[in-house]
């Protein structure tokens, strides 16, 4: 059994099955276009994403300098950089490639990043990231069944 373990996970590398990082341009970088850094919001946030020097693709689409964003919420550090990055509450995935998303934060200080994803959910090498921006939401918190909304140019032609 564990020889037959081996061997398929031997064929599923040569596959290009397994995750991997994917290169990217020295020059590429993410950035949120808005909100700004240091903006004052509301509870529901309209974070719009933006890349340079990469294209966007969906998640599963394998095709040289392309990935999806992944927004990091309140997160003292980074996903690993060589494996697929772990869906939560405070590291939401855009596999379909969306450049905006409408969020719910509570009211307080929040922090925003950005990092792109290759067809796996693994960090492109070097990671393409954003500078991590902070907010100041107000208002009455959103409720707690509430989750984040997706919202992007893509939506409605994946599921």
């Amino acid at each position: 059994m564990k020889f037959l373990l081996v061997v398929f996970g031997w064929a599923l590398s040569l596959s290009g099955f397994a995750a991997g990082s994917s290169e990217a341009p020295d020059a590429a970088y993410a950035y949120i276009i808005s909100p700004t850094d240091g903006e004052t919001v509301g509870t529901e946030v309209l974070v719009r994403f933006g890349l340079s020097g990469m294209g966007v693709a969906p998640a599963g689409v394998d095709r040289a300098e392309t990935g999806h964003h992944h927004l990091l919420i309140d997160r003292e550090e980074l996903p690993a950089a060589d494996q697929p990055m772990p869906a939560s509450d405070t590291l939401i995935h855009f596999g379909k490639g969306q450049t905006e998303a409408l969020i719910k934060l509570t009211p307080g200080t929040h922090s925003l990043q950005l990092v792109l994803g290759n067809h796996f959910h693994v960090p492109h090498q070097p990671m393409v990231k954003s500078k991590k921006i902070t907010v100041q939401v107000v208002g009455e918190a959103p409720a707690e069944e509430d989750k984040p909304k997706k919202k992007g140019m893509l939506d409605g032609l994946f599921r």
